[in-house]
């Protein structure tokens, strides 16, 4: 039997899962599909064969009879959502990792999943060598995670407005931001849920990042600490 799904986002990352279940790509069903922003999802089911139901508000994507939620929408939405889904014994798939950086986040959905006997998945993305990674931790003393990202996919980072740079003015290789991983994802809450999530499998001390047209994340992860 497929697992029906809930959606929770409909935008670019949204959309595209969304579109992998209804072409078959993924073996689910798509039930239920909410955005905070109408127009998003209205878009989005209108690009869908198999129309899934448009649900008024997040609560209603989990009291509905799925098997699980998949987040695609923010850490803001992580934040104000997932313990709730979790309470509606519902399995939940979290796109914005960067949200369980926050340890009060983290520790209160941990010890939802132990209560409700539920589970959170964090999917690898762009690290297709996570498990990999996870298999030879303790014989690794760091690794280095470089991302590089064209300066518009940054506009409207928190970073920006708190730092006074114009993003705009960026037109050769530049480090703009360096310190910790937990404080980078705060302040590139869309751009580097790949450093979280290597963080989830332990420390990650550093993250760099740079533009030029380029961004670079660079984040090392000490396996003994």
């Amino acid at each position: 039997m497929l697992k029906k799904i809930g959606l929770l986002g409909c935008g670019a990352i949204g959309t595209q899962i969304a579109l992998a279940i209804d072409s078959g790509k993924i073996p689910a069903e798509l039930t239920h599909i909410y955005d905070f922003d109408g127009a998003k999802a209205e878009a989005l089911l209108a690009k869908l064969a198999k129309k899934p139901t448009l649900v008024a508000n997040p609560h209603l994507l989990s009291s509905n009879n799925v098997d699980i939620v998949v987040e695609a929408a923010s850490q803001e939405a992580v934040k104000n959502h997932a313990l709730s889904i979790l309470q509606n014994k519902k399995d939940l798939m979290i796109m914005s990792v960067g949200a369980l950086l926050d340890e009060s986040v983290f520790d209160i959905l941990f010890d939802a999943c132990v209560e409700f006997k539920k589970k959170i998945y964090l999917p690898s993305g762009a690290i297709a060598g996570l498990d990999a990674l996870k298999s030879v931790k303790d014989e690794l003393e760091s690794v280095t995670l470089t991302t590089t990202k064209n300066p518009k996919a940054l506009a409207g980072a928190k970073f920006f407005s708190v730092r006074n740079i114009d993003v705009n003015s960026i037109t050769q290789k530049t480090t703009i931001f360096e310190g910790a991983a937990k404080e980078a994802v705060t302040l590139f809450p869309a751009n580097i849920n790949v450093a979280a999530l290597l963080h989830q499998n332990r420390n990650i001390i550093l993250a760099k990042l740079a533009g030029i047209c380029e961004l670079d994340v660079k984040s090392h992860y000490y396996p003994s600490l």
